[in-house]
């Protein structure tokens, strides 16, 4: 299976069923941070939930329109990073993203998001990335605008959280700003 080596400290593996009780118990121990903000938290309540969605994450790798990685910080699960809704018609797909709260501040998201970025660009030829985030999600907001994403507008109620809508904020990025911004950093 894909495995992304970030840095020294940073790895990035496609989920593998074995690993869904360490899944589940990140998941679990961080549920009412990540409850916030991703509208799934509440559905999953075992580690045998885990193990059919990473069996589904698995099939959609193969069949081109998702890679579900696991960010192992020094070793450890510190959260996930997708590349998802792959658009092989438009060269096209969407980054999310979650992080242990206790492992917060450490640059690690916005490392992994890095990564995740070239593979697509790089590796897998996409043309357009895009990041969408809850209107007030303040840190998962800084992510796009630090790495270069332009703010492409507001998907009212674009999200159905908490028993209530609220805006999404649409982040996009075209392979051809990434390098450039690339370019000019070397």
């Amino acid at each position: 299976m894909l495995t992304l080596k970030v840095d020294s400290e940073l790895e990035l593996r496609i989920f593998e069923p074995s690993e869904a009780e360490e899944l589940f118990w990140l998941v679990d121990s961080n549920r009412r941070y990540l409850r916030k903000w991703l509208p799934w938290i509440d559905s999953i309540q075992s580690p045998g939930q885990f193990y059919s969605v990473i069996q589904i994450w698995q099939k959609n790798f193969q069949e081109g329109s998702s890679i579900h990685f696991g960010i192992r910080y020094k070793g450890v699960l510190a959260g996930s990073i997708s590349l998802h809704d792959i658009d092989w018609n438009n060269f096209q797909g969407s980054i999310g993203y979650y992080l242990s709260e206790k492992l917060q501040g450490r640059g690690i998201t916005i490392r992994t998001v890095k990564a995740v970025i070239n593979h697509a660009f790089y590796k897998l030829g996409l043309n357009r990335i895009e990041i969408r985030c809850g209107k007030d999600n303040h840190k998962s907001k800084a992510i796009p605008k630090k790495l270069g994403f332009y703010e492409e507008g507001v998907l009212r109620d674009g999200e159905y959280l908490n028993r209530k809508f609220h805006d999404l904020i649409v982040y996009g990025l075209l392979s051809r700003e990434w390098q450039r911004r690339h370019a000019l950093h070397t």
